[in-house]
């Protein structure tokens, strides 16, 4: 019994420590490729498979799926993208389905495997600027960083009041 319950804790632990994209998909990704060189000549690398992420800018609804628009960050070693000034560029991933907009909004963290398709000009953003476009094959849309206000704070038991009115009980 202690066995199996080792065993399961074991693989909870390991589930929640995997990288961001299945390790199938990531196996097929090209690691080598930077995302300096895809903005540059994304032409180059197209049919490549690669993996980027970064924050969602826009997010549009078309017949072909969703076009999302996203702003490069670097990602860290579980593939979430990190939180710095640091950015190449932009890139969109079209996703084959329908995604909702509302899940899918600025501002959010997303991380994405999917095949270089070249470039895309955008009525997303200014006419004239073309992107790198990315075919989605798998995406990871990251949880919401709770505000101070949702996290735990500092419980004080000689300020708690049970009434719950704010006042201090001394």
């Amino acid at each position: 019994m202690k066995r199996n319950a080792l065993l399961i804790g074991l693989i909870v632990l390991i589930q929640g420590c995997s990288y961001a994209i299945s390790s199938d998909v990531a196996s097929q990704a090209d690691k080598t490729v930077s995302f300096d060189r895809l903005f540059i000549e994304p032409e180059v690398y197209k049919g490549t498979i690669v993996i980027f992420g970064g924050t969602i800018i826009r997010t549009k609804s078309t017949k072909q799926g969703t076009l999302i628009e996203v702003e490069q960050q670097p990602l860290d070693y579980w593939g979430k993208p990190e939180r710095t000034g640091q950015t190449k560029g932009r890139f969109i991933v079209r996703h084959p389905r329908y995604l909702d907009a509302m899940a899918y909004s600025p501002g959010r963290e997303i991380t994405m495997a999917g095949k270089v398709a070249g470039t895309f000009e955008p009525s997303l953003i200014e006419k004239g600027i073309t992107l790198p476009l990315l075919m989605s094959r798998e995406l990871k849309l990251w949880e919401r960083e709770k505000s101070a206000k949702e996290q735990p704070q500092w419980w004080d038991p000689l300020r708690y009041d049970p009434s719950g009115r704010g006042r201090s009980v001394y």
